[in-house]
Protein backbone atom coordinates (compact mmCIF):
# COMPACT_ATOMS: atom_id res chain seq x y z
CA UNK A 1 0.00 0.00 0.00
CA UNK A 2 1.12 3.49 -0.51
CA UNK A 3 0.89 4.91 2.85
CA UNK A 4 3.42 1.60 4.08
CA UNK A 5 6.21 3.72 1.91
CA UNK A 6 8.68 6.32 2.98
CA UNK A 7 6.94 8.49 0.84
CA UNK A 8 3.58 7.63 1.32
CA UNK A 9 4.36 8.73 5.75
CA UNK A 10 6.16 11.85 4.37
CA UNK A 11 2.82 13.02 2.56
CA UNK A 12 1.01 11.96 6.39
CA UNK A 13 3.20 13.98 7.98
CA UNK A 14 3.02 16.97 6.14
CA UNK A 15 -0.59 16.81 5.89
CA UNK A 16 -2.76 20.08 6.21
CA UNK A 17 -4.94 17.69 8.55
CA UNK A 18 -1.60 16.56 10.78
CA UNK A 19 -0.39 20.22 10.80
CA UNK A 20 -4.07 21.56 12.54
CA UNK A 21 -3.16 18.67 14.81
CA UNK A 22 0.09 19.65 15.98
CA UNK A 23 -1.81 23.10 16.68
CA UNK A 24 -4.22 21.89 18.54
CA UNK A 25 -2.32 19.67 20.99
CA UNK A 26 -0.22 22.89 21.53
CA UNK A 27 -3.78 24.50 22.68
CA UNK A 28 -4.80 21.45 24.27
CA UNK A 29 -0.75 21.52 26.72
CA UNK A 30 -0.83 25.19 27.25
CA UNK A 31 -2.97 25.91 30.23
CA UNK A 32 -1.56 22.97 32.32
CA UNK A 33 1.36 24.64 33.85
CA UNK A 34 -0.48 27.46 34.01
CA UNK A 35 -2.14 25.94 36.82
CA UNK A 36 0.73 23.97 38.00
CA UNK A 37 4.17 24.29 38.32
CA UNK A 38 4.09 28.24 36.85
CA UNK A 39 2.03 29.29 39.31
CA UNK A 40 3.54 27.32 41.66
CA UNK A 41 6.69 28.92 40.76
CA UNK A 42 4.79 32.43 41.22
CA UNK A 43 3.67 31.57 44.93
CA UNK A 44 6.61 30.48 45.83
CA UNK A 45 8.64 33.90 44.48
CA UNK A 46 5.79 35.60 46.40
CA UNK A 47 6.37 33.74 49.36
CA UNK A 48 2.92 32.33 50.14
CA UNK A 49 2.98 29.61 52.64
CA UNK A 50 4.01 25.97 51.49
CA UNK A 51 1.27 24.72 52.75
CA UNK A 52 -1.09 27.09 51.05
CA UNK A 53 1.14 26.44 47.99
CA UNK A 54 -0.14 22.30 48.89
CA UNK A 55 -3.52 23.51 48.59
CA UNK A 56 -3.44 25.25 45.38
CA UNK A 57 -2.94 21.83 43.44
CA UNK A 58 -6.61 21.30 44.39
CA UNK A 59 -7.38 23.52 41.49
CA UNK A 60 -6.37 20.36 38.86
CA UNK A 61 -9.37 18.35 40.34
CA UNK A 62 -11.31 18.65 36.86
CA UNK A 63 -8.37 16.92 35.65
CA UNK A 64 -9.49 13.98 37.46
CA UNK A 65 -13.36 14.30 37.12
CA UNK A 66 -13.33 15.29 33.33
CA UNK A 67 -15.44 11.78 32.74
CA UNK A 68 -17.98 12.87 34.44
CA UNK A 69 -19.13 15.14 32.03
CA UNK A 70 -17.43 13.46 28.83
CA UNK A 71 -20.81 11.62 27.70
CA UNK A 72 -22.38 15.33 28.35
CA UNK A 73 -19.94 16.87 25.54
CA UNK A 74 -20.25 13.42 23.17
CA UNK A 75 -24.24 13.72 23.28
CA UNK A 76 -24.93 17.22 22.59
CA UNK A 77 -23.19 19.76 20.13
CA UNK A 78 -22.67 23.53 20.00
CA UNK A 79 -24.75 25.13 17.39
CA UNK A 80 -22.19 26.06 14.78
CA UNK A 81 -18.35 24.87 13.78
CA UNK A 82 -19.89 20.57 13.70
CA UNK A 83 -19.97 18.48 16.56
CA UNK A 84 -16.40 18.59 17.72
CA UNK A 85 -15.09 21.82 16.37
CA UNK A 86 -17.95 23.97 18.33
CA UNK A 87 -17.21 22.82 21.69
CA UNK A 88 -13.42 23.04 21.37
CA UNK A 89 -13.79 26.59 20.08
CA UNK A 90 -15.70 27.54 22.77
CA UNK A 91 -13.32 25.80 25.60
CA UNK A 92 -10.55 27.88 23.55
CA UNK A 93 -12.42 31.12 23.73
CA UNK A 94 -13.26 30.71 27.27
CA UNK A 95 -9.50 29.88 28.00
CA UNK A 96 -8.35 33.06 26.30
CA UNK A 97 -10.64 34.91 29.00
CA UNK A 98 -10.04 33.01 32.16
CA UNK A 99 -6.24 33.03 31.58
CA UNK A 100 -6.11 36.60 31.24
CA UNK A 101 -8.56 36.88 34.47
CA UNK A 102 -5.45 34.83 36.23
CA UNK A 103 -3.09 37.59 34.92
CA UNK A 104 -5.10 40.67 36.24
CA UNK A 105 -4.83 38.86 40.30
CA UNK A 106 -2.08 38.94 42.68
CA UNK A 107 -0.99 35.69 45.19
CA UNK A 108 -1.19 38.28 47.87
CA UNK A 109 -4.26 40.53 47.81
CA UNK A 110 -6.18 38.17 46.12
CA UNK A 111 -5.10 34.48 46.97
CA UNK A 112 -8.38 32.55 46.88
CA UNK A 113 -9.95 34.47 44.09
CA UNK A 114 -6.24 33.50 42.26
CA UNK A 115 -7.35 29.97 42.89
CA UNK A 116 -11.09 30.39 41.89
CA UNK A 117 -9.79 31.30 38.33
CA UNK A 118 -6.82 28.90 38.47
CA UNK A 119 -9.93 26.28 39.30
CA UNK A 120 -11.68 27.55 35.66
CA UNK A 121 -8.47 27.12 33.85
CA UNK A 122 -8.44 23.41 34.60
CA UNK A 123 -12.09 22.94 34.09
CA UNK A 124 -12.18 24.41 30.92
CA UNK A 125 -8.88 22.87 29.79
CA UNK A 126 -10.00 19.16 30.99
CA UNK A 127 -13.01 20.25 28.58
CA UNK A 128 -10.85 20.94 25.92
CA UNK A 129 -9.17 17.87 26.25
CA UNK A 130 -12.12 15.41 26.14
CA UNK A 131 -13.35 17.21 22.96
CA UNK A 132 -9.35 17.09 21.61
CA UNK A 133 -9.07 13.41 22.08
CA UNK A 134 -12.42 12.75 20.28
CA UNK A 135 -12.07 14.85 17.24
CA UNK A 136 -8.81 13.03 16.86
CA UNK A 137 -10.41 9.97 16.72
CA UNK A 138 -12.97 10.89 14.33
CA UNK A 139 -10.91 12.65 11.88
CA UNK A 140 -7.85 10.32 11.88
CA UNK A 141 -7.92 7.88 9.06
CA UNK A 142 -5.84 4.38 9.93
CA UNK A 143 -3.03 5.14 8.26
CA UNK A 144 -2.74 8.45 9.79
CA UNK A 145 -3.59 7.77 13.76
CA UNK A 146 0.31 6.76 14.21
CA UNK A 147 1.48 10.42 12.54
CA UNK A 148 -1.49 12.26 14.15
CA UNK A 149 -0.63 11.33 17.73
CA UNK A 150 2.78 11.86 17.51
CA UNK A 151 2.36 15.71 16.44
CA UNK A 152 -0.23 16.24 18.82
CA UNK A 153 2.03 14.97 21.49
CA UNK A 154 4.54 16.73 20.16
CA UNK A 155 2.27 20.16 20.02
CA UNK A 156 1.21 19.16 23.59
CA UNK A 157 4.68 19.35 25.19
CA UNK A 158 5.97 22.09 22.82
CA UNK A 159 3.02 24.07 24.64
CA UNK A 160 4.73 22.54 28.23
CA UNK A 161 8.00 24.31 27.34
CA UNK A 162 6.28 27.36 26.62
CA UNK A 163 3.86 28.01 29.27
CA UNK A 164 6.46 26.08 31.50
CA UNK A 165 9.68 26.93 31.08
CA UNK A 166 9.46 30.34 29.01
CA UNK A 167 7.18 31.47 31.07
CA UNK A 168 9.52 31.49 33.76
CA UNK A 169 11.84 33.28 32.26
CA UNK A 170 9.36 35.57 30.65
CA UNK A 171 8.25 36.54 34.11
CA UNK A 172 11.61 36.75 35.97
CA UNK A 173 12.97 38.72 33.09
CA UNK A 174 10.97 40.32 30.78
CA UNK A 175 7.33 40.82 31.57
CA UNK A 176 6.34 39.80 35.22
CA UNK A 177 3.78 37.74 36.12
CA UNK A 178 0.91 39.21 35.00
CA UNK A 179 2.32 40.18 31.24
CA UNK A 180 3.18 36.29 31.23
CA UNK A 181 -0.49 35.67 31.73
CA UNK A 182 -1.85 37.41 29.49
CA UNK A 183 0.75 36.32 27.09
CA UNK A 184 -0.20 33.15 27.58
CA UNK A 185 -3.99 33.77 27.33
CA UNK A 186 -3.51 35.63 23.56
CA UNK A 187 -1.41 32.15 22.38
CA UNK A 188 -4.98 30.20 22.91
CA UNK A 189 -5.72 32.06 19.48
CA UNK A 190 -3.59 29.49 18.06
CA UNK A 191 -5.54 26.88 18.56
CA UNK A 192 -8.64 28.88 17.93
CA UNK A 193 -7.03 29.77 14.21
CA UNK A 194 -6.41 25.53 13.93
CA UNK A 195 -10.54 24.80 14.87
CA UNK A 196 -11.11 27.41 12.52
CA UNK A 197 -9.29 25.57 9.72
CA UNK A 198 -9.84 22.09 10.56
CA UNK A 199 -12.66 20.22 9.23
CA UNK A 200 -14.86 17.63 10.76
CA UNK A 201 -15.21 14.07 9.62
CA UNK A 202 -16.67 13.40 6.39
CA UNK A 203 -18.82 10.77 8.01
CA UNK A 204 -19.23 12.11 11.66
CA UNK A 205 -19.45 9.17 14.09
CA UNK A 206 -23.05 8.57 15.28
CA UNK A 207 -23.86 10.20 18.13
CA UNK A 208 -25.59 8.31 21.53
CA UNK A 209 -28.89 8.36 21.05
CA UNK A 210 -29.39 9.83 25.04
CA UNK A 211 -27.28 10.88 28.28
CA UNK A 212 -27.68 8.02 29.94
CA UNK A 213 -26.75 5.96 26.80
CA UNK A 214 -23.43 8.14 26.58
CA UNK A 215 -22.66 7.74 30.28
CA UNK A 216 -23.81 4.15 31.14
CA UNK A 217 -22.37 1.71 28.70
CA UNK A 218 -18.95 2.04 28.55
CA UNK A 219 -19.00 2.27 32.71
CA UNK A 220 -21.15 -1.04 32.87
CA UNK A 221 -18.87 -2.45 30.64
CA UNK A 222 -15.72 -1.90 32.25
CA UNK A 223 -16.75 -2.96 35.83
CA UNK A 224 -18.46 -5.93 34.83
CA UNK A 225 -14.96 -7.20 34.88
CA UNK A 226 -13.32 -9.43 37.36
CA UNK A 227 -10.86 -7.44 39.40
CA UNK A 228 -11.86 -4.30 38.09
CA UNK A 229 -11.16 -2.39 41.07
CA UNK A 230 -7.45 -3.92 41.98
CA UNK A 231 -6.68 -2.38 38.37
CA UNK A 232 -8.00 1.10 38.77
CA UNK A 233 -6.18 0.86 42.27
CA UNK A 234 -2.85 -0.09 40.51
CA UNK A 235 -3.53 2.92 37.81
CA UNK A 236 -3.80 4.85 40.65
CA UNK A 237 -0.88 3.91 42.74
CA UNK A 238 1.94 3.35 39.55
CA UNK A 239 2.54 7.40 39.56
CA UNK A 240 1.53 8.33 43.11
CA UNK A 241 5.74 8.38 43.92
CA UNK A 242 5.92 10.63 41.12
CA UNK A 243 2.75 11.98 41.83
CA UNK A 244 4.50 13.25 45.30
CA UNK A 245 7.70 14.42 44.70
CA UNK A 246 6.39 16.75 40.98
CA UNK A 247 4.01 18.46 43.67
CA UNK A 248 6.65 20.76 44.72
CA UNK A 249 9.68 20.23 42.68
CA UNK A 250 9.44 23.58 41.24
CA UNK A 251 8.65 25.07 45.22
CA UNK A 252 11.65 22.87 46.51
CA UNK A 253 14.50 24.14 43.82
CA UNK A 254 13.51 27.52 44.51
CA UNK A 255 13.74 27.69 48.45
CA UNK A 256 15.47 24.87 49.38
CA UNK A 257 18.88 24.70 47.40
CA UNK A 258 17.97 28.46 46.17
CA UNK A 259 17.86 28.75 42.23
CA UNK A 260 16.81 31.02 40.51
CA UNK A 261 13.58 31.58 38.60
CA UNK A 262 15.61 31.76 35.06
CA UNK A 263 17.57 28.55 36.01
CA UNK A 264 14.61 26.33 37.23
CA UNK A 265 12.98 27.59 33.93
CA UNK A 266 16.03 26.22 31.87
CA UNK A 267 16.48 22.71 33.94
CA UNK A 268 13.61 21.94 35.32
CA UNK A 269 11.10 22.93 32.67
CA UNK A 270 13.19 23.23 29.16
CA UNK A 271 15.79 20.66 29.80
CA UNK A 272 12.97 18.28 32.21
CA UNK A 273 10.50 18.30 29.10
CA UNK A 274 12.91 17.16 26.66
CA UNK A 275 14.29 14.39 28.26
CA UNK A 276 10.74 13.38 28.98
CA UNK A 277 10.06 13.23 25.29
CA UNK A 278 13.18 10.93 24.84
CA UNK A 279 12.33 8.88 27.87
CA UNK A 280 9.06 8.93 26.24
CA UNK A 281 10.28 7.37 22.60
CA UNK A 282 13.38 5.21 24.24
CA UNK A 283 10.03 3.20 26.59
CA UNK A 284 8.31 2.89 23.27
CA UNK A 285 11.15 1.20 22.06
CA UNK A 286 12.37 -1.22 24.56
CA UNK A 287 8.63 -1.99 25.56
CA UNK A 288 9.18 -3.59 21.98
CA UNK A 289 11.53 -6.26 23.63
CA UNK A 290 10.06 -5.97 27.41
CA UNK A 291 6.63 -6.47 26.43
CA UNK A 292 4.31 -4.19 28.77
CA UNK A 293 4.79 -6.27 32.23
CA UNK A 294 8.61 -6.20 32.19
CA UNK A 295 8.38 -2.65 30.78
CA UNK A 296 5.95 -1.30 33.46
CA UNK A 297 8.10 -3.13 36.69
CA UNK A 298 11.29 -1.71 35.09
CA UNK A 299 10.54 2.00 34.53
CA UNK A 300 8.69 1.87 38.18
CA UNK A 301 11.42 1.18 39.43
CA UNK A 302 13.49 3.34 38.12
CA UNK A 303 10.63 5.98 38.76
CA UNK A 304 10.80 5.26 42.49
CA UNK A 305 14.69 5.22 42.77
CA UNK A 306 15.43 8.54 40.68
CA UNK A 307 13.58 10.13 43.83
CA UNK A 308 16.12 9.80 45.66
CA UNK A 309 18.49 11.95 43.82
CA UNK A 310 16.23 14.74 44.84
CA UNK A 311 17.15 14.00 48.12
CA UNK A 312 21.01 14.23 47.68
CA UNK A 313 20.31 17.43 46.26
CA UNK A 314 18.43 18.50 49.24
CA UNK A 315 21.71 17.14 51.33
CA UNK A 316 23.54 18.31 48.52
CA UNK A 317 22.82 22.29 48.66
CA UNK A 318 23.00 24.52 45.37
CA UNK A 319 24.67 22.50 42.85
CA UNK A 320 24.37 23.31 39.54
CA UNK A 321 25.74 19.52 37.93
CA UNK A 322 23.64 17.90 40.67
CA UNK A 323 20.82 19.68 39.41
CA UNK A 324 21.29 18.89 35.80
CA UNK A 325 21.42 15.49 36.40
CA UNK A 326 18.79 14.90 38.95
CA UNK A 327 16.30 16.50 36.70
CA UNK A 328 17.18 14.81 33.47
CA UNK A 329 17.10 11.35 35.26
CA UNK A 330 13.91 11.85 36.88
CA UNK A 331 12.61 12.89 33.71
CA UNK A 332 13.92 10.36 31.75
CA UNK A 333 12.75 7.70 33.62
CA UNK A 334 9.29 9.25 34.19
CA UNK A 335 9.01 9.50 30.27
CA UNK A 336 9.73 5.95 30.21
CA UNK A 337 7.37 5.10 33.26
CA UNK A 338 4.55 6.88 31.28
CA UNK A 339 5.07 5.03 27.63
CA UNK A 340 4.80 1.89 29.38
CA UNK A 341 1.21 3.31 31.87
CA UNK A 342 -0.42 5.02 28.48
CA UNK A 343 0.37 1.52 26.69
CA UNK A 344 -1.86 -0.40 29.93
CA UNK A 345 -4.50 2.26 30.14
CA UNK A 346 -4.93 1.92 26.05
CA UNK A 347 -4.88 -2.36 26.59
CA UNK A 348 -7.34 -1.67 29.53
CA UNK A 349 -9.57 -0.24 27.80
CA UNK A 350 -12.33 -2.03 25.07
CA UNK A 351 -12.64 -0.90 21.90
CA UNK A 352 -16.05 -0.10 21.81
CA UNK A 353 -15.94 2.34 24.89
CA UNK A 354 -12.57 3.38 24.27
CA UNK A 355 -12.93 7.45 24.62
CA UNK A 356 -15.03 7.30 27.64
CA UNK A 357 -12.76 4.61 29.29
CA UNK A 358 -9.81 6.17 28.41
CA UNK A 359 -11.11 9.47 30.14
CA UNK A 360 -11.73 7.84 32.91
CA UNK A 361 -8.84 5.73 33.46
CA UNK A 362 -6.74 9.13 32.76
CA UNK A 363 -8.95 10.91 35.01
CA UNK A 364 -8.02 8.31 38.11
CA UNK A 365 -4.72 8.47 37.10
CA UNK A 366 -4.38 12.57 37.54
CA UNK A 367 -5.97 11.04 41.23
CA UNK A 368 -2.31 11.68 42.64
CA UNK A 369 -0.94 14.57 41.50
CA UNK A 370 -3.91 16.37 41.96
CA UNK A 371 -4.60 15.27 45.70
CA UNK A 372 -0.71 14.75 47.36
CA UNK A 373 -0.37 18.40 47.27
CA UNK A 374 -1.70 19.47 50.37
CA UNK A 375 0.12 16.41 51.99
CA UNK A 376 3.28 16.89 50.62
CA UNK A 377 3.16 20.37 51.69
CA UNK A 378 2.32 20.21 55.02
CA UNK A 379 4.86 17.31 54.99
CA UNK A 380 8.16 19.27 53.83
CA UNK A 381 7.32 22.18 55.91
CA UNK A 382 7.12 19.76 58.76
CA UNK A 383 9.90 17.55 58.24
CA UNK A 384 12.38 18.93 55.43
CA UNK A 385 13.06 18.35 52.20
CA UNK A 386 15.57 15.30 52.79
CA UNK A 387 12.68 13.19 54.51
CA UNK A 388 10.14 14.43 52.47
CA UNK A 389 12.02 13.00 48.99
CA UNK A 390 12.90 9.71 50.89
CA UNK A 391 9.10 9.52 51.33
CA UNK A 392 8.21 9.93 47.80
CA UNK A 393 10.95 7.00 47.05
CA UNK A 394 8.54 4.70 49.89
CA UNK A 395 5.38 6.10 48.54
CA UNK A 396 6.23 4.89 44.60
CA UNK A 397 6.99 1.03 46.15
CA UNK A 398 3.44 -0.10 46.72
CA UNK A 399 2.46 0.36 43.03
CA UNK A 400 5.50 -1.99 41.93
CA UNK A 401 4.65 -4.20 44.42
CA UNK A 402 1.01 -4.30 43.03
CA UNK A 403 2.67 -5.12 39.76
CA UNK A 404 4.21 -8.13 40.79
CA UNK A 405 1.12 -9.01 42.34
CA UNK A 406 -1.08 -8.67 38.96
CA UNK A 407 1.67 -10.18 36.53
CA UNK A 408 -0.96 -12.71 35.06
CA UNK A 409 -3.71 -10.41 35.11
CA UNK A 410 -1.25 -7.35 32.75
CA UNK A 411 0.19 -10.22 30.39
CA UNK A 412 -3.11 -11.15 29.41
CA UNK A 413 -3.92 -7.70 28.68
CA UNK A 414 -0.95 -7.71 26.56
CA UNK A 415 -1.83 -10.50 24.67
CA UNK A 416 -5.53 -10.14 24.09
CA UNK A 417 -6.66 -6.08 24.96
CA UNK A 418 -10.56 -6.35 25.53
CA UNK A 419 -12.67 -5.51 22.84
CA UNK A 420 -10.05 -7.14 20.57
Amino acid sequence: MPNDTPHGISAVFRSRKIFLLLLLGFASGLPLALTAGTLQAWLAVERIELTTIGLFALVGQPYTYKFLWAPLMDRYRIPFLGRRRGWLATMQLALLVAVAWMGSLSPQTSPWLLAGAALAVAFLSASQDIVFDAFRADVLDAEERGAGAAVSVLGYRIAMLVSGGLALILADSWLGWHGTYFLMAALMLVGLAATWRADEPPTPPHAPGSLLEAAREPLSEYFSRHGAWVMLILVILYKLGDAFAGSLTTAFLLRGPGFSLTEVGLVNKWLGIGATILGALAGGALMARLRLYRALLLFGLLQALTNLGFMLLASAGKSHALMIIVIAAENLCGGMGTAAFVALLMAMCDRRFSATQYALLSALAAFGRVYVGPVAGAMAASLGWVVFFFFTFLVALPGVFMLVALRRRIEALDVAPHGA
